[in-house]
């Protein structure tokens, strides 16, 4: 994107960036072998887990007119945003699409679902799109033409994630506010249509970003029970209430891969010696997520054991690499977020570039002062380190769950290779120059 990514680069960094990527991955080595001595059986919860909220206030989150008035404003939201991309200022700088697609909307629906839960789900405008073609075609919303094949998984949302990548990483265009319009169309009209064929169980699995959004919202303090009651909980009961399916470990590399691809390609390295373009950039995005891949399946290939069928699969680590894509988003994107971000309010009140002014805040300026580059280095560090933490105490859970007592530590040695050769490469990528 022409869009910047971020302010802090290696020399924000309080410490040698050496010296921060070993600590990171000696956090990981040091908490693994806590884990090992005080973590001897499992002890998440799951989707049985949390402290119930007030009933009061269960009842307004779970109301139906809540829902419908959220998935109401976010449909007039993208239509609008649509509009301005057609018919807004053709400069990139002043055309609020763009910034409201890429910035507020990519970029926000992180922290939005860390702290809310799975929010896309909750206001996600293709559900009401297609609950109101469903009723005009009188058909069921809910069955669709044909039942969803359980062996498409997850693979639908990881290709429409993977598509949204190219276009945000690849795509010469890509910033120009008519691109991002027909972008969001074709997105909305593929997805609609596959819902009013698969009925509405195909947003759970196929739409990327409402999927994206659930993944990150089982971090959230905000879940639910089995029972269906709203809870309080810790993010490490939330990671074990994600359904394993096909595809989940193609999402989650993709994720991380083309996260991983968006910081290599920012450094001096790549942009002196990789030839710009398209060719490159595709090359670059997709070598980036099978190098993912690649780490990640020889740290959880299945592990020989004698007389027990139902051995662990890549598949069934796959969740916990979850807090290790929300430590790599934060990281990435936590300056872009703070500082781009405003751009979005300032372009809405003169949305048509036709000199309104309807928030008061079209001539204002980003405001660079908000945060310093020490706090944004800060940041990063502890959201790389965190997630990488969170990632193992979850592994380790489910390795003592799903190998025998005996091996359950030794199991888990190629997975610990993967989580700190992964927390040391995020580091260095961050601040890389």
């Amino acid at each position: 994107m022409l869009l910047a990514h971020g302010v802090g680069t290696r020399s924000d960094l309080p410490v040698p960036v050496w010296l921060a990527a070993g600590g990171a991955g000696l956090a990981v080595l040091i908490s693994f072998g806590a884990l090992t001595l005080l973590w001897r059986k499992p002890l998440l919860g799951g989707d049985t887990a949390g402290w119930p909220i007030p009933r009061p206030v269960a009842s307004v989150l779970d109301s139906t007119a809540l829902r419908g008035v959220l998935r109401g404003a976010a449909t007039l939201l993208a239509v609008a945003v649509c509009l301005i991309g057609f018919f807004g200022p053709a400069s990139v700088q002043r055309n609020l699409a763009p910034w409201a697609f890429y910035v507020t909307f990519w970029v926000g629906l992180v922290p939005a679902s860390l702290l809310l839960g799975p929010v896309w789900r909750i206001v996600n405008p293709l559900r009401l799109v297609h609950a109101v073609l469903a009723r005009l075609l009188r058909r069921d919303p809910q069955r669709g033409l044909f039942a969803l094949p359980e062996r498409l998984g997850y693979w639908p949302a990881a290709a429409s994630l993977a598509a949204f990548a190219y276009l945000e990483l690849v795509v010469p265009a890509r910033s120009q506010p008519d691109v991002v319009s027909r972008f969001i169309l074709f997105y909305a009209a593929v997805h609609t249509t596959a819902a009013l064929v698969f009925g509405q169980r195909w947003f759970n699995r196929g739409d990327g970003f409402e999927v994206y959004s659930t993944l990150l919202g089982s971090l959230a303090p905000l879940g639910r029970r089995r029972d269906g009651q709203l809870v309080l909980r810790s993010p490490l009961d939330g990671l074990t209430t994600i359904q394993p399916g096909p595809g989940l470990v193609a999402l989650v590399v993709t994720l991380v891969g083309s996260t991983a691809y968006d910081g290599l390609s920012r450094t001096s390295f790549w942009n002196t010696v990789i030839p710009s373009g398209p060719t490159a950039a595709t090359g670059g995005l997709v070598c980036s997520i099978l190098l993912i891949t690649t780490v990640y399946l020889l740290g959880t290939w299945q592990v020989v054991i004698p007389g027990q069928r139902d051995a662990p699969t890549p598949t069934t680590f796959a969740p916990t690499i979850v807090p290790i894509a929300a430590g790599y988003a934060i990281a990435h994107y936590f300056s872009l977020l703070i500082f781009d971000g405003q751009q979005t309010l300032i372009l809405a009140s003169d949305p048509l570039g036709r000199g309104t002014d309807f928030f008061g805040t079209a001539h204002d300026i980003i405001n660079y002062t908000l945060v310093s580059t020490t706090a944004i280095a800060l940041v990063q560090i502890l959201a790389i380190v965190t997630g990488h933490l969170l990632a193992t105490v979850s592994a380790h859970d489910q390795a003592v769950q799903a190998f025998p007592a005996a091996i359950a530590t030794r199991a888990q040695y190629p997975l610990l290779a993967v989580m700190i050769t992964l927390t040391i490469g995020a580091v260095i990528l961050v601040f890389a120059p």
